[in-house]
């Protein structure tokens, strides 16, 4: 019984932890991908209503994914990912369950492709809209979105 009992909690233990891991490092650019079916993703290039944010255009072909990072690093929970040369990956950590969120931005000519996705769950309860326009705020009040 108290083998049972040990083992049990061993188990239950593992498949918390495993379950609740939600860091990445092999993460895949999904900034030009449209969003899936599920209400839990939102982006500039996504043409369904639910998942469309409008444009964010830039100021200027001088401003740099740096500055951008820069501004999307000041949003609440957020940690760098990947960068490259015109793309970032921002992870976005909730406060209380600690769910990690994806926010892309890729700069694309005088646009920002913003692509912001929960990596688990279905419904994100608008989560990643309001990020992301968080970060249109931020960016307009920083002069590097129109």
């Amino acid at each position: 019984m108290k083998k049972t009992i040990i083992g049990s909690l061993t188990s239950l233990g593992l498949l918390l932890s495993v379950g609740c891991a939600q860091g990445d490092t092999a993460m895949t650019d999904k900034s030009l991908t449209p969003c899936g079916d599920k209400p839990n993703c939102v982006s500039t290039l996504d043409e369904r209503e639910d998942y469309q944010l409008a444009p964010f255009t830039l100021v200027s072909d001088d401003v740099t994914i740096s500055q951008i990072i820069e501004v999307a690093l000041t949003l609440p929970g957020s940690r760098s990912g990947d960068r490259a040369k015109d793309y970032a990956r921002i992870e976005s950590v909730s406060s209380v369950f600690r769910f990690v969120d994806d926010l892309e931005l890729r700069i694309d000519g005088d646009n920002l492709i913003v692509r912001s996705e929960s990596r688990v769950g279905y419904s994100d309860f608008s989560a990643n809209r309001k990020r992301a326009e968080a970060l249109r705020q931020s960016l307009k009040e920083a002069g590097l979105i129109l």
